[in-house]
């Protein structure tokens, strides 16, 4: 994952890093997390991080993202949570400012991505098209997020741009499950894949955390192939 200027390798300075060099690192699924209630975030984050997928990106998409955010960076210190659908340099410094240790973007732009760049922590810019990885590329970023990955054109797309584009690091996101996430951990261009499926509706309205829990040790075990690590 990118951070100033370039390099993955600042992220390592975290404890929960240790020494891994990039957030995609940590493990092959990063949970995709809408949260609406704030109440539930700690419970939550403790549950993925307890099944083995401590990092784990809170999507702005509710008005319980930023609170659910700033609950889980100072109550679950072993999680590294970060947040997503960030889309303008404003939300950058919210989220910075709230405890978010990377940043996640459906796309980017110039501006865009001078924020992200300047927060100081590790960023992933969105891309769907080989113009817009050659034009990260340029400008010294190469891990990014594929997103929306099925649609997009999923394992098929990122397997003919690995030849021509072998430097850019990508975290499929977008309409990927348990079924397609090993066929995604095969390419060599795939660091980690993005899903919400660990976080099943039913299961959070229930506050199920012993389930969610499961299901997150489940999708840590995958593997290129599906077979466990």
């Amino acid at each position: 994952m990118s951070s100033p200027p370039h390099s993955a390798s600042s992220s390592s300075s975290s404890p929960s890093l240790g020494t891994t060099a990039s957030v995609l690192d940590l493990a092959p699924v990063v949970p995709v997390v809408v949260v609406e209630d704030a109440a539930d975030a700690v419970p939550l984050a403790r549950a993925l991080v307890a099944g083995g997928l401590p990092a784990i990106e809170v999507t702005l998409r509710t008005p319980a993202a930023r609170d659910a955010l700033r609950a889980i960076a100072a109550g679950v210190p072993d999680a590294v949570v970060g947040a997503g659908t960030v889309i303008t340099p404003g939300q950058v410094r919210e989220v910075v400012a709230a405890g978010a240790r990377f940043l996640v973007s459906p796309g980017w732009t110039e501006v865009l991505l001078g924020s992200m760049r300047a927060s100081g922590v590790p960023f992933l810019p969105g891309v769907s098209t080989v113009s817009e990885v050659v034009a990260l590329l340029e400008h010294g970023v190469r891990e990014m997020k594929f997103f929306p990955a099925q649609a997009a054109g999923g394992t098929a797309y990122l397997k003919a741009i690995a030849g021509p584009l072998p430097q850019a690091r990508f975290c499929p996101t977008g309409g990927i499950g348990p079924d397609s996430a090993p066929d995604y951990l095969a390419l060599p261009n795939v660091a980690c894949v993005g899903g919400s499926w660990m976080l099943p509706a039913d299961a959070v309205a229930a506050r199920d955390w012993v389930r969610v829990e499961r299901l997150a040790r489940a999708a840590a075990d995958l593997t290129a192939g599906g077979t466990s690590r």
